[in-house]
This record gives structure tokens, sequence and C-alpha cells, in this order.
């Protein structure tokens, strides 16, 4: 792979020399640099003015004034360095990647598509980002896309040849055994720079930055992610482990591969013999999961635009005397040795200031790789075979020396309590005070004046001490004297479960009376992104079903509608034969 650019070899051999010598002259790209013309590059640049300098900058190099303030950041054109194509280790983008990203977006990013834009505005826009990096003017910094075969149906059978090779290649020392990007390497993870970055969640494909077809992924894998520690995996792995691995990833997303399936409702189910929850897992068999978009809080300060955690999964069950939630995300690690709050106090960030209090722990630098999208932060580096793991910003170590990777020191713990962190994990459940009487709820964000709130909060450092919390806004949270919520927590594989137990009438709290729905709002804090306070992830209302326990037999409303039905057919026959009786004098005899 790292005969692949050959601008950048230093003192290659003759059998090397020999073989980029063959590639270079192979590709039909040689002496074809396409930069477009003069107008098509005004064209495009009156279009970056309006769309994109905001945040990329006047030159390109990323440092827009929207900047400071967006998680992932902005792409620096003026390296180079493109995150997703379709093109080998270490080339430049085809027309068609760049065309791609620009009208289709980076999901889960801040860079939207534009499909609004005309072919000869997105063309435009091609050319002018060309014009940021010297790179583009290099015939040597070209190579011809590689061929993405179409994907071949899932196969089942496929799955345990494909953990074999995972293990093998050493995925899960950064993506986890389960890859939810909780690896033993994963909290020390750096790319080229020295810049922190974060392992994806495999299991989550709709989040992949180049897209979450079996196709996109193995065209990832295949080229691997400019600027990260993952090289491509073009040669180091044949057509059928690629395949392999990208059943691995369907069957850990199962059929969310593009589409999450997002709930709208959480419904409850009605137990028999208790709420113990000692139980754990085994007490929510049976209850529909509901998985809901967890968002960065933007509009207070404090503003997190790229939380550590993307959703959650929450469970509810209840009996005659007691409701009961299960509340599961992902997280890179547990963090439970710093602490937390939803009062601490955030300060807000200047852009003058950089990124100390709104960063990312793995974010906050200008050149940082952290799952930017196609683009690339990255600065110009001599690394050629850093490649890049496509599924989002994740390195996994580098391709030197023995193996795929280094042999980079793990920690005893796999970093799983957070040692560096000062902050601690930490989940919170939001609920009206009073069920709403019409359709207005309370302000999402801790409720407002008219219109208070209750949290169940706990510091997962903290787990047996859950505490109340009442909320007429951020600026008003006080702690509250009603009895705390029973709660159990564990980590594992890369998942926190959050177990919550409360009488379903508490006080002067939310009553959950059978056939009502109420609404819940969650906060999550991810300690080792640095969250705490109103810097954290947050979920909209979301109403939670009640049903009856039992429902009554209809056996009798249907009896008393049958009597009544023939009453009043008896009645009609009454009144009509009553009418059309003969009178006396038609009864006389003549």
């Amino acid at each position: 792979m790292r005969g692949r650019r050959v601008r950048r070899l230093r003192s290659p051999g003759l059998a090397s020399w020999v073989l980029c010598v063959g590639l270079i002259a192979s590709s039909p790209l040689l002496g074809q640099v396409d930069l477009g013309t003069d107008e098509q590059r005004a064209t495009g640049k009156v279009v970056y003015d309006k769309y994109c300098s905001q945040c990329h900058g006047d030159t390109g190099a990323g440092d827009g004034y929207a900047a400071p303030y967006l998680r992932p950041k902005p792409r620096d054109f003026t390296s180079g360095k493109y995150k997703i194509r379709s093109t080998p280790n270490g080339m430049l983008p085809t027309d068609d990647d760049i065309r791609r990203v620009i009208e289709v977006g980076i999901p889960y990013t801040a860079m939207p598509g534009f499909p609004e834009l005309s072919p000869a505005e997105v063309t435009g826009l091609v050319y002018y980002l060309k014009t940021f990096s010297s790179d583009f003017e290099d015939p040597e910094a070209y190579l011809p896309a590689l061929t993405t075969p179409p994907a071949p149906p899932f196969s089942a059978d496929n799955v345990e040849n494909a953990k074999r090779v995972y293990e093998e290649i050493g995925c899960a020392r950064c993506h986890g055994t389960s890859g939810r990007g909780d690896g033993s390497s994963a909290p020390t993870l750096v790319d080229d720079w020295g810049d922190p970055i974060r392992a994806a969640d495999l299991s989550r494909p709709w989040t992949f930055r180049g897209g979450a077809s079996r196709e996109d992924i193995y065209r990832s894998i295949s080229t691997g992610l400019n600027g990260t520690p993952m090289a491509g995996f073009e040669e180091g792995l044949s057509p059928e482990e690629r395949w392999q691995i990208v059943d691995f990833i369907q069957s850990l997303a199962g059929d969310s591969m593009s589409d999450p399936g997002y709930a709208s409702l959480v419904t409850a189910r009605a137990v028999e013999g208790g709420i113990d929850l000692e139980r754990g897992a085994e007490l929510f068999e049976g209850a529909e999961p509901a998985l809901l978009p967890v968002l960065g809080q933007i509009v207070q300060p404090g503003r997190s635009f790229h939380p550590g955690v993307v959703a959650v999964e929450i469970q509810a069950v209840y009996d005659r005397e007691d409701v009961a939630f299960r509340v599961s995300w992902h997280d890179i690690q547990a963090n439970r040795n710093g602490t937390n709050g939803p009062d601490l106090v955030v300060e807000e960030m200047s852009a003058e200031a950089g990124s100390e209090d709104e960063g990312s722990f793995w974010g906050d630098e200008e050149a940082a790789e952290d799952e930017g999208g196609f683009w690339g932060d990255e600065a110009e580096d001599e690394s050629d075979d850093a490649g890049g793991d496509f599924w989002g910003d994740d390195a996994a170590g580098e391709d030197d020396g023995g193996g795929f990777w280094d042999d980079t020191e793990e920690s005893a713990d796999g970093g799983s309590d957070g040692d560096l962190a000062e902050f601690s994990d930490a989940i919170a459940l939001q609920f009206p005070r009073s069920l709403p009487a019409g359709i207005r709820q309370p302000y999402f964000l801790n409720g407002d004046s008219q219109n208070p709130v209750e949290l169940w909060f706990v510091d997962l450092g903290y787990p047996e001490a859950p505490e109340v919390w009442e909320g007429r806004g951020s600026q008003a949270l006080v702690p509250s004297d009603e009895d705390a919520p029973f709660v159990a927590a564990s980590y594992e594989d890369g998942r926190w479960s959050v177990l919550f137990k409360r009488s379903r009438r508490n006080g002067q709290g939310i009553a959950f009376d059978e056939g009502t729905f109420v609404p819940l709002a969650l906060s999550v804090w991810d300690g080792f992104n640095d969250e705490r306070g109103s810097k954290r992830g947050v979920t909209a209302w979301y109403p939670v079903y009640v049903p009856p326990m039992e429902s009554p037999s209809p056996f009798p409303k249907m009896a008393k509608t049958a009597a009544i039905v023939l009453l009043v057919e008896l009645l009609i026959i009454a009144w009509v034969r009553r009418r059309h009786r003969p009178s006396a004098a038609e009864e006389a005899p003549a």
C-alpha cells in the first residue's frame, strides 16, 4: 500500500520503483489533470462563498466563523486529504466522490447535502475546491477508482468466519468485541497528527460517514480513510473476506442498516409478581424496546453539537404498585471516577477562545479528524498508509511492523473506569410534574416557570445515590425532597444499562395511571466527552403509554347492547301494530 503514492516514497528499491512506475503509467489520468475552466471555478466560488465559507473558511482551511461551534470540525481542504473516496489508499478522490458528498452530505455531522444545487453549480464547486490544494495539480496523486462489485445477499453462514477475520486483524481492539466502539485501545486512539479520535459503533451503520449500504461498507473497507491509522484492506483482505466483514456488521445491526427505526411511542408492559430490579434485563422481557435519537443540546450555554451518545433504548414495565424503566446506550467506556450533575455550570465558548468547553475529548484540536466526514481536517503529512477507518473516525492502529497494527500497550482495565475523566457518566429521566391537560408540554430543556418538570437523575459514579430534581428552566434547577427512585446500573461490553423503579403514585410527582400517556424526555451525559450540566445529549418528549392491566371482557357490553337493540325492536313492532290496528267500526259486522 505504501507504493500507491509515488511522489512521497523515500529511496524506494528497484522493484518498488518499477512497480510504482508501472502503476502510474497504467493510470488513464496521467497528463489529464482536470481543474476545470476559469468560468467553472468562478461559478464554484460563488456557491462556496454562499454555502460553504461560513464553516470551511474563505481559504478552505476549515476556519470559518462557525467552526469553533461545530463538532466535528469543518474540513481543511488545503490538506488535500479526503476521507470518503473510491480511490486507493492515500490517493485523491475522483470528481464523482466529491460531487456525491456535496449532494448527499455526511450523516451525523454538520455537513448537509445540497440537492438543490444545479449540476453546473456542483461541478463548479468541485473544481473550486481543488484550488485549495496543489495536490490536485500533481498527476502522481491520482489513481483510478477501485471497483466495487454488486453486493451478494447477506449470508448468516459468513458471520462466524467474519468474526474470526475481525479478531485476527485486530478490529476488536478498537471497535470492541460487539462492535460498539469500546475496544481496549479505543480511549487512546489518535490520528496521524496525534489528535484523539473515537472508534465508531459498528452496530449502528446508519451513522457511517461513507454510507450504510453493503456496497458502501465494502468500498470503504477496501479504500480506508485517509488520515486515520486504519489502512484500506484492498490488498490485506480478499474480496470474500471483505464481504464477510460486511455480513458481520450487518449481523450486529440487524434490520437497521440505513434506517435505525426510531420509535415514537414507549409502551409499558404489565407484569405480575412484583418488580425486582435484581432480575435485571430479565424483568423487561416482553417489553417492547423503543430506540430514541439523542441530539446535542445547542440552545443554551454549554452547547454540545456532537454528543457522545447518539441513541438510547428504553423499555418500561409496571405492576399494581410500581413502574420501572430500563435505559441502555452504547458508550466507549464507563466513566465512574468523576462526578456530574444537571446543575453544573458550563461557560459559554467564544470563537476567539477556541473550544475548550464545547469540544469533545477527542475533537478540540483544530486539525482533528474526529468523524468529520468526507473532507478530512488533517494537515499535510508524509504518512501515506494511514488509510482510515471507513466507519467513522476510528483508528485501528497503523500498518507498520508486525501485522496490520502496531503493538501499542493496552491498559490493564481497557480504560473502562475512565481514570483520566473529570466527569462521570450520568443519565436523567424527565417527566412533567403533573400530566398536561392539553397538548402543551413543558419546555423539554428542564421545564419552564409555568410547567415544572421532575428529573430522576443518577450520577453513574455514584449509582447508589439517585436524586430527584425539580426544574422550572435550566437556570432554575433545585433538588427535590421527593423520594428518589431505586436504581441499578451496570456496564458491560460497551453498553450501559440503568434501571429505575418508583411508585406509580408518589407524592406530588407524576402519576402513572392506567390508560394514560405520560410524557418522557431523557438527558445523557458522556463523561469521556467532557459533558456536564447543560452540555449533554437530549431527546424530545415521547409518550409512555400505560395500558390497563386487565382488559375488561367485551361480553357484558355486548349483552347490554343486544338487550337494548332487542328492546328497541320490540317497541317499534308494538308501535307499528298499534298504529295499524283496525278501528271498532271496521271490526263491527255489516
